[in-house]
């Protein structure tokens, strides 16, 4: 889920300064300026435009779906194949560890490699050939290689790993050049990034997908199944998070590369991070796929959190003492969705808490929480008393079932991502998830922002379907293919 690439913020500039050094000169000079420095300035300047009392012109704008370039990739299946040829682009904390994966499945081959840092690929590459495989292709030349690497004839998928900042401009060279792409978390970081991933799939007819693992893990999955069979209910309402306390790893020099993930808080005040939370939720409510989200609504806490701790535990030469912390704390997020339900999202990274994704789901017959798992549905429940949520464990998604202790990081749920994604490749099946669920979970990453900086008035979240919601559909609740 983190990773510590080397960030393009390290890129020169024209005028000889690194990225980093123009951002910390604006971060300096003026909260929230820095995301302007970088060239990313229309989701700040939409957020100011917007004025602080109401969304207005923002609003309509987020909303408007440019014209169709191609046919919908709903429904779309992947060529069938017998081996998956995969590209990885990022071998740091992520990149790393999610290799060992790749190399656990039969009929994988990673066949490159790229980082801009050649001993991770060295050590990556180690990785392969002792698992048998031919030494992979090294693209460690600078931090535009990843681009030579796209260019290959060898390669059906792209695995992106690396630091925020690069991930839409990967995903999109990965599609121009003919690859199916998947991308950790968030997959960009503007409503027109996220608009032309998905004119950029159905032009190239390459799927383009957000990797969120959280939507593999087994509670989750064994909620998706309760929820679709009836159990909770009609659906009303659900909550998802990224509640982690990461200050000590966002000033750690060692962990995180350069402070890539640490200077997104000097740039927006919105949810950096929704994804976790959110796609889970949207699952549960078949969001995409006979419903659909509407608008969200945001708001924050005052941003303290950061220079606290910077203040505690760094010495006062430290490069982040140039650093103006804008985003809020805690976010706090009401989705809504054409059916009517709700969906609360909470995303807080800079104050002490225990972890928690929330992952809660309530219908008319019940209600599940999670952190700790507990789950009260009629008639099982009686008097306002919480029920044991293993006692449910028949209700195992079959890739649980079968995969009963995967190895790999987060409790398994990576191994049971790549797993599912490699098996929907190689069998020629559609993907679980596809580029509209990709945008979607994506998007209150700046809808937030822009719903904060209007004092909580909601924003209308982009259709990225063009009205393909309205159908019902399969998706991560899939049935065990034949293997035959």
């Amino acid at each position: 889920m983190h990773d510590n690439e080397r960030s393009p913020l390290d890129t020169p500039e024209p005028d000889g300064r690194s990225r980093r050094e123009v951002l910390r000169t604006a971060g300096a000079a003026g909260a929230g300026l820095g995301f302007v420095a970088l060239g990313s300035s229309s989701t700040a300047q939409a957020a100011e435009t917007s004025g602080a009392g109401g969304s207005g012109a923002a609003e309509a704008t987020a909303a408007a779906a440019p014209a169709r370039q191609g046919d919908t990739m709903i429904g779309v299946p992947f060529e069938r194949r017998s081996t998956v040829r995969v590209g990885i682009v990022g071998l740091g904390n992520r990149g790393g560890s999610m290799i060992d994966l790749f190399l656990a499945i039969s009929g994988v081959q990673v066949v490159a490699l790229c980082d801009p840092v050649k001993e991770k690929t060295a050590k990556a590459a180690a990785k392969v050939t002792a698992a048998g495989q031919p030494a992979p292709a090294i693209y460690a030349k600078g931090d535009h290689d990843f681009e030579n690497l796209c260019k290959r004839g060898d390669i059906d998928f792209v695995y992106v790993a690396t630091p925020w900042d690069w991930h839409f401009e990967m995903a999109k060279t990965a599609m121009l050049n003919g690859k199916h792409v998947g991308v950790e978390c968030p997959i960009a970081l503007q409503l027109d990034q996220l608009w032309e991933l998905v004119n950029l799939s159905e032009r190239t007819r390459r799927h383009c997908m957000q990797l969120e693992n959280c939507c593999y893990g087994r509670n989750e999955m064994r909620v998706l199944r309760m929820a679709h069979a009836g159990k909770f209910g009609e659906l009303l309402h659900g909550a998802g998070a990224y509640n982690h306390d990461l200050r000590g790893l966002m000033f750690d020099p060692d962990y995180y590369e350069g402070p890539w993930r640490r200077l997104w808080h000097t740039r927006l005040r919105g949810d950096l991070y929704p994804n976790h939370g959110f796609g889970p939720v949207a699952n549960y409510m078949d969001v995409n796929r006979g419903d659909r989200v509407t608008h969200i609504s945001s708001f924050g806490t005052p941003s303290l959190g950061l220079a606290e701790y910077r203040a505690a535990n760094m010495p006062k030469g430290d490069p982040s003492w140039k650093e103006s912390y804008i985003e809020s704390d805690r976010t706090i997020s009401l989705v809504q969705t054409a059916k009517g339900r709700v969906i609360r999202l909470e995303h807080d990274v800079s104050t002490p808490h225990p972890y928690s994704r929330i992952n809660q789901l309530g219908g008319t017959k019940g209600v599940f929480e999670d952190y700790p798992e507990r789950i009260y549905i009629e008639p099982d429940h009686t008097d306002d008393a919480w029920g044991d949520f293993a006692k449910y464990a028949d209700w195992d998604h079959w890739l649980w079932k079968e995969h009963s202790d995967p190895p790999g990081g987060h409790g398994g749920m990576d191994y049971i991502m790549v797993f599912r994604l490699m098996q929907t490749m190689r069998l020629g099946l559609v993907p679980d998830f596809d580029v509209y669920d990709a945008a979607t979970w994506t998007s209150p990453v700046p809808l937030s922002h822009l719903s904060i900086k209007a004092k909580g008035a909601p924003q209308q979240i982009p259709d990225f379907t063009r009205g393909g919601w309205r159908k019902a559909r399969g998706g991560v609740d899939s049935e065990k293919p034949n293997e035959a």
